[in-house]
């Protein structure tokens, strides 16, 4: 991706500049996680088992915890390290919630957390193409992300996605007995899971406000989850869908107060526990009003 500056009709190139140490890089997301992957930093050089952990994030939306590796060398397996990390955090489970209650000074419950949610984030100024298609399984719990310093202060950070066509990486792991035990911890949600036992109708309403919560604004993104499914932009997510019988639930992630909503088609659910987060709750049971309630939800993004 090159970058330019406008001067009139012309355009300059922005010139990379590369971090100098893999320390600058992890600083700069230390320092910034909550903007730039939506989590919340619980420890620096985590320790445990004589392996470190460069960062070790929490997600509150996922209720996971996510461990995050910075590299700027290109010979690493990413895949096998990933894997490593997640076998140390399955078989010490305990001492994870120990590091975050007394780090951030709360209680957290082995209860509370969704271990399936569990993922290794690995962040690099640039990735093998072999390190890509290593990682592209749907249901593999490793993230890449890229980031990228350039001259005037510009920084660019960039998730590679995986393909829709990617396959499940279940068969390769069946034959290691290590490999397997992780990935029978992790759960990789999709929309045919909250979609397979409902109705035909539930399923095309579903689809008729998806496809309209996308065309509100681009690179929105669709985050299927074990109890709803959330739709995040600029690593915020502002609306959450949960399935019943027939209608869907939405809610949309914004104090009540903060949305103008003249027809009250929505309650106020600031006082009462649900899925996902936000205190304006609608029934969807048709798509009658489809248009008004986007006009909501464009609101909140």
């Amino acid at each position: 991706m090159n970058l330019y500056n406008t001067q009139g009709n012309n355009l300059n190139e922005v010139k990379e500049q590369p971090f100098k140490l893999e320390r600058d890089i992890q600083l700069l997301f230390e320092n910034n996680l909550e903007n730039i992957m939506g989590l919340q930093m619980v420890k620096s050089e985590f320790t445990i088992k004589n392996k470190r952990i460069d960062s070790l994030a929490y997600d509150r939306q996922s209720k996971a915890f996510i461990i995050i590796e910075y590299k700027k060398s290109k010979n690493i397996s990413v895949v096998d390290q990933g894997f490593t990390y997640l076998s140390l955090l399955f078989e010490n489970k305990a001492d994870f919630i120990i590091e975050y209650n007394e780090s951030q000074k709360e209680t957290l419950k082995r209860s509370d957390i969704d271990w399936s949610q569990t993922r290794v984030v690995f962040v690099s100024t640039a990735f093998t193409d072999n390190q890509k298609t290593a990682t592209n399984f749907k249901d593999i719990a490793i993230e890449l992300w890229e980031v990228k310093k350039y001259e005037g202060g510009l920084i660019s950070v960039n998730q590679i996605k995986k393909s829709k066509s990617a396959e499940s990486i279940k068969p390769i792991t069946s034959s290691s007995s290590k490999l397997e035990a992780v990935t029978k911890e992790i759960i990789v949600y999709t929309e045919e899971d909250h979609t397979k036992n409902k109705s035909d109708y539930i399923a095309e309403l579903y689809e008729t406000y998806k496809d309209a919560i996308l065309n509100l604004s681009d690179n929105i993104e669709v985050l299927p989850k074990k109890l709803y499914i959330a739709f995040k932009k600029d690593n915020r997510n502002f609306a959450y869908v949960h399935f019943q019988k027939k209608n869907i639930k939405l809610w949309i992630n914004a104090k009540w107060g903060e949305i103008e909503e003249p027809s009250k088609v929505a309650k106020d659910v600031s006082d009462k526990g649900h899925y996902g987060y936000g205190d304006y709750e609608i029934d969807l049971k048709n798509d009658s009003k489809i248009e008004y309630i986007m006009s909501l939800i464009k609101q909140a993004i």
